[in-house]
């Protein structure tokens, strides 16, 4: 100990020795390690002589835990004597000081009682965190300390020397959304990033993480990589979905108010529960802090005020702030209490709500007027939000720093709670005290809301803030909450019925806040008009998996994608045109039709099964992502989310009344969840020895049961908890009770015939509404039996060429929905035999439908990570006619022909602009290929893959001549300009030009593999019209088209060639290579004159531009490249940084380019369709298909029109907005 320390100790000990209890500071110093359990044990004879005598033995650390004690056991006049001979704090303690600084972890309040014992728990419960990952969980009621209380516990030398050498670091956390947690998180990384460059000047700060995913990895290198054996502090975390954003294999201490939440994450889990009240002592100490006085000396109503609100610390820390304004209110301030007994609150707090009410009017009475005036006005916030000052600002036309000033009052008050953790400060008040003011304002609730509308409408005169701040992000969320509230519906619906406000909210908070807010206010939007608030709310739903990529995409060119009826088209078209005036560039979809109600991307990977809650309300999905998923089925909000698994998630299904969800997995284990708190039940573990199928709870509330279906050869159906049935010796797919829970039905005795077939082939039953016919997925079919005749009534075949991997029946009606491997849901009416509907979307296999419980809706889900919500009363009145992607299109003075095979594998012409169906063929006999249009005669021409071509004469389909030659499938055909002759390429390798009149033909061998295009070359408008053609051989041949001869042989790449285009002049032409390289070759000398190299994958497509100056090449990365022809140097490279979620820069192969005629645009298509600024290389516009993988686009010469198929077979015309 300093020798100035020591004198001041031997100065004062008369008087020491006269006044203290040792056994009250003992507990203190004990707590800060200074004593010793043997210690404690030899002084407690003694008393307070022993223990300076102890003292004085011992190092500064001791002196310093000394004087700390006296002051908090309130020897105010003992600890002054020693004050001015404090010894200098440690070198370890001001390093653990800075560490704690620079974590963020707030000081000691000024106002502080000690609660050793607890505090020691959550210290030991740290030490387990030495050696491994882990949670410590501090849980207790909202104002019990939990903060305050983990704060102290790292205030420890050692602790964080053994246990923490990386550092402590504290994020403040609350109820947050998706996107306020992605800016928590931001700001972490941030704040980590930056010391750690200020300690190694070497690393570099990256930029912020885009999406939460990669939050939580970037936050995962760095607690892991460059703060290894750190401690991060989560304060007040409310939601599992948040914590789980921190499941990084990191140590985590967290405080909350619920108790199982850390239930949801991975690694070991210790708990520390904190008391809802203080010890009455504690509570006292409190008392007199605030009047400066000693626990000893205050009057008797202090103590009946500790008993009177059960040692709340929030009321007690109320009681005191007002006590030190006036010290002689202790009467007054108990009988306010007294007025109204404790009541329980069922509420998120448990403050017992009538004592807070009287502590909350004798606080506010304390108040200026004026000040109390604006306190009132803080009754139109919502409960567990934060706001900045700024918002406050706008409230009341004051300059954030006099808000500040008068928000400084309140929190001094105790009125109002500051979160010191951002900058700016945000507010907040206690649930009990929003409930105070609800209640006293009741009569002027409207007019406060209105206010504040009026308010931001006048600082926002010009257009809604976009910052992103605290502040914009408060507007957008709520604005909307306070106009409903000020009965303000003219305003409301003008504000909702907005694209602008639709755009501008979707990009800072994201869609689903969005669409909850026309779920939400729903019926006041209705009573001005139910028709445009559907409108809204169907665009936002179909195109929120868009509106959620970043770059943000273009608002108003998926607004040209709604029906032209629709007020959201309407506001689209007159923005577009406008911005067209200016040079932007936008694309009306004549032709569309979308018929999903929502599009939810819950999952990342296959999605399974999907189910919906049997209130309809929820929807619950699981897939090869290993988790559990639920979210609402009116807006697709997550609600719960669970690692479910260690393997994929085959089935998941909710019991009758909702509050438990089944999952079986691959891994063999079935498990039963509460759906509320997202907590496992039960794991049943041993039951099945092989992956488990599927699983279904009964459909009534007799008694719960439990079925589930295995691959096991000899148990392959339970009945969880009753008993296990046998019979089966393949795997079970399915398995479902009767409607009524009735006893099973083995349906492959229902079949007539071939029944060790269909044992392996039954793939799922359904029970129609009514339980008399059961509906099987089997044979590659559908088949409807009678129940009691134990007789097949209908069988039901597809006409696609996929496998049934589904079926569910209406329970409000007679259709069955029939899931399928190629990618669309079917709707037939099982009384009627007929297909009434086809529901085209997805991108890949649909595993699952599902109707809901009355009927309205249907879902599905696939392997393009998608859950689709379909109205079943607007899918069932849809054409079921989808196209084929191998099209030809004829623009002509205006008008547009489009002729394409259809799912039915017909011919089909259709009037572009009116979509009418002008020709349609007989089904053929084999699958069509490839088609083609005459543009002199009424004639199309169609390839078969039997090696047929057929022309027809429109519209009356006769057969104008059938074509016999090829031998394998035609690829490809195409008629020359003048209408004489159809060429048609081939997999038999050859080329054939056909007088097709007269069948005449040329046969053009030569090529070793197939031919799957060809061009016509003309390299002077005088010269003859020679045949290019290229193949997967590597090679390009030249060919006299009259006499068959092959003018030209060249082997041009080591790969297969897979494009090929010539120049306007005809003096070159490009060959692209899945060598990964582009050529230019001379028409003249054949020879090679620019090798074109830096494409990373397969070089797909390419064209020249119109002066010939410039070649656009594409490959199967998406990726676009730009060249100069004279010199084949690399001029731009397209979409480099914006790679999407299919980890291509185009959602897949570039398939086609075109250059606009004035060769200022670049158009291309992959899994999307942009256009592009040829001079910069930057994106124009994007257009989003519903599907994707287009194969090629048709141009108009204007460059006004283009036309394409995607590959679920829709129909898209679009047409440049002038």
């Amino acid at each position: 100990m300093e020798e100035g320390a020591r004198s001041c100790l031997l100065q004062s000990r008369s008087s020491l020795e006269q006044d203290i209890r040792a056994s009250y500071l003992m507990d203190h110093m004990i707590s800060d390690g200074v004593l010793t359990g043997d210690e404690e044990d030899r002084i407690r004879s003694k008393q307070a002589a022993a223990l300076l005598e102890l003292l004085l033995r011992k190092d500064n650390h001791a002196y310093i835990s000394f004087y700390n004690a006296l002051v908090r056991e309130s020897y105010g006049d003992l600890a002054s004597l020693l004050h001015n001979s404090l010894p200098l704090v440690s070198p370890e303690a001001e390093k653990i000081q800075a560490v704690l600084s620079e974590g963020g972890v707030p000081q000691r309040p000024v106002v502080f009682v000690s609660r050793p014992a607890l505090m020691n728990r959550v210290r030991e419960k740290l030490y387990h965190l030495q050696k491994e990952p882990g949670w410590v969980t501090v849980f207790g009621m909202a104002g019990s300390g939990k903060s305050v209380l983990a704060a102290e516990a790292v205030r420890d030398h050692a602790l964080i020397t053994e246990c923490f050498p990386g550092g402590v670091h504290w994020l403040s956390v609350g109820q947050l959304d998706r996107s306020d947690l992605l800016v928590r998180i931001q700001s972490l990384c941030f704040r980590l990033e930056q010391q750690s460059q200020e300690k190694d000047p070497s690393s570099s700060l990256h930029r912020p993480p885009g999406s939460l995913e990669e939050a939580k990895e970037r936050l995962r290198f760095l607690m892991l990589r460059r703060y290894p054996r750190s401690l991060l502090i989560l304060d007040d975390i409310w939601d599992s979905s948040v914590l789980k954003a921190f499941d990084i294999q990191c140590r985590v201490l967290l405080t909350t108010r619920d108790r199982s939440l850390a239930d949801c994450v991975s690694g070991s889990k210790s708990e520390v529960a904190v008391e809802s009240g203080l010890e009455e002592d504690q509570a006292l100490e409190i008392l007199a802090l605030y009047v400066n006085g000693k626990p000893q000396r205050l009057p008797e109503q202090a103590r009946s005020i500790v008993r009177e609100c059960k040692g709340s610390p929030l009321v007690v820390s109320l009681i005191g702030a007002l006590l030190r304004e006036f010290p002689d209110r202790w009467a007054y301030y108990l009988h306010t209490l007294q007025q109204k007994k404790f009541k329980r609150i069922r509420k998120s707090s448990s403050y017992d709500y009538d004592a807070l009410d009287q502590a909350m009017a004798a606080s506010i009475q304390v108040l200026s007027e004026e000040h109390r005036e604006r306190y009132i006005d803080l009754t139109v916030l919502e409960k567990d939000v934060k706001v900045p000052a700024k918002v406050l600002s706008v409230l009341w036309d004051l300059e954030p720093e006099e808000v500040e000033d008068v928000l400084q009052d309140f929190v001094n008050k105790s009125l109002l709670f500051r979160d010191c953790h951002h900058r700016p400060y945000l507010y907040y008040l206690h649930d009990l005290q929003l409930d105070f003011l609800a209640e006293m304002n009741r009569s002027g609730l409207e007019s406060l809301h209105t206010k504040v509308v009026r308010q931001y409408q006048q600082r926002y005169s010009q257009g809604p803030p976009t910052s992103g701040d605290e502040e914009c992000l408060y507007w957008f969320r709520f604005l909307t909450y306070h106009m409903a509230k000020a009965n303000l519906t003219q305003e409301l619906c003008s504000l909702m019925f907005s694209l602008d406000w639709v755009r501008t909210k979707a990009q800072i908070m994201g869609p689903a806040h969005l669409i909850n807010d026309y779920v939400e206010y729903g019926a006041i939007l209705d009573k001005e008009n139910s028709e445009v608030r559907g409108q809204f709310q169907e665009f936002l739903s179909l195109n929120g998996h868009q509106l959620e990529q970043r770059p943000f995409p273009d608002v108003v060119q998926l607004a040209l994608s709604q029906p032209d009826s629709s007020e959201v088209y309407r506001q689209a078209l007159l923005q577009a045109q406008e911005r067209a005036t200016r040079g932007g560039l936008y694309l009306d979809w004549v032709s569309l039709k979308s018929l999903s109600r929502l599009v939810v991307q819950p999952h990342q990977g296959s999605i399974y099964s999907a189910c919906f809650s049997h209130d309809g309300t929820k929807i619950a999905s699981c897939g090869s992502s290993k988790t559990l998923r639920v979210f609402k089925s009116t807006s697709g909000e997550k609600m719960l989310e669970i690692q479910a698994h260690d393997d994929e998630v085959l089935c998941c299904a909710f019991s009758p009344d909702d509050r438990l969800l089944a999952t079986c997995s691959s891994d063999r284990k079935v498990k039963v969840w509460n759906v509320e708190r997202g907590t496992l039940m039960r794991v049943f573990e041993d039951e099945h020895e092989e992956q488990v199928n599927h699983c279904q709870f009964t459909n009534t509330r007799r008694r719960l049961l439990l079925a589930t279906c295995s691959n096991d050869k000899f148990m392959n159906t339970k009945v969880s908890l009753c008993n296990t049935m046998f019979g089966h010796l393949e795997p079970v797919n399915h398995c479902c009770f009767s409607p009524d829970d009735s006893p099973p039905m083995y349906v492959a005795d229902m079949f007539s015939e071939q029944r060790e077939q269909t044992e392996v082939m039954v793939k799922c039953s359904t029970w129609s509404a009514g339980g008399r016919t059961i509906i099987c997925a089997a044979r590659n079919a559908v088949f409807v039996f009678d129940v009691e005749a134990a007789a097949m009534l209908l069988e039901i075949r597809t006409s696609r060429l996929s496998t049934v991997q589904y079926c569910h029946a209406c329970p409000s009606s007679n259709l069955v929905a029939i899931a399928l491997s190629h990618y669309a849901v079917e709707l037939w009416d099982i009384e009627t035999s007929k297909k009434m509907a086809d529901c085209s979307g997805h991108l890949s296999w649909v595993h699952g439908v599902q109707f809901s419980p009355d009927g309205s809706l249907l879902l599905s889900c696939s392997d393009d990570q998608t859950v689709r919500v379909w109205e079943t009363k607007k899918v069932h009145t849809s054409s079921a006619v989808c196209l084929k992607r191998d099209s030809d299109v004829l623009f002509n003075n205006g008008d547009i022909t489009v002729v394409a095979a259809d799912n039915r594998n017909r011919l089909q012409v259709r009037n572009g602009r009116t979509g009418a169906v002008m020709f349609q063929s007989e089904n053929q006999e084999s699958r069509i290929r490839c088609t083609a249009i005459c543009s002199q005669t009424s004639a199309v021409g169609l390839g078969r893959e039997d090696g047929t071509i057929q022309v027809l004469e429109v519209p009356s389909g006769t057969s104008l001549a059938t074509l016999q030659g090829h031998t394998r499938t035609v690829l490809h055909c195409q008629f020359t300009p003048e209408g004489h002759t159809l060429i048609t390429s081939s997999e038999d390798t050859t080329i054939r030009v056909w007088r097709w009149r007269t069948g005449e033909c040329v046969v053009l061998e030569g090529h070793k593999e197939q031919v799957r295009c060809f061009s016509l070359l003309t390299t002077t408008p005088s010269s003859e019209t020679h045949l290019l053609s290229w193949s997967f051989d590597g090679t390009i041949k030249v060919w006299d088209m009259s006499s068959g001869e092959r003018l030209q042989d060249l082997v041009c790449h080591q790969g297969a060639v897979l494009a090929c285009d010539v120049s306007p002049d005809g003096q070159l032409f490009a060959t692209t290579s899945a060598d990964k390289t582009a050529k230019v070759w001379s028409s003249a000398s054949w020879e090679c004159v620019r090798l074109l190299t830096g494409h990373q994958d397969c070089v797909r497509s390419c064209r020249f531009s119109w002066d010939g100056r410039r070649l656009a090449t594409g490959d199967d990365n998406g990726e676009i490249r730009l060249w100069n022809v004279k010199d084949g140097t690399l001029l731009k490279i397209c979409s480099r940084d914006n790679k999407d979620a299919m980890d291509s820069l185009h959602g897949g192969w570039v398939t086609d380019l075109h250059f606009s005629p004035d060769n200022t645009v670049l158009l291309s298509t992959g899994g999307y369709i942009k256009w592009w600024n040829v001079e910069k290389g930057e994106a124009l516009q994007t257009f989003y298909p519903t599907g994707a993988n287009l194969k090629r686009i048709h141009v108009s010469p204007d460059f006004s029109t283009f036309v394409t198929i995607d590959n679920i077979g829709i129909l898209y015309i679009l047409k440049k907005v002038e």
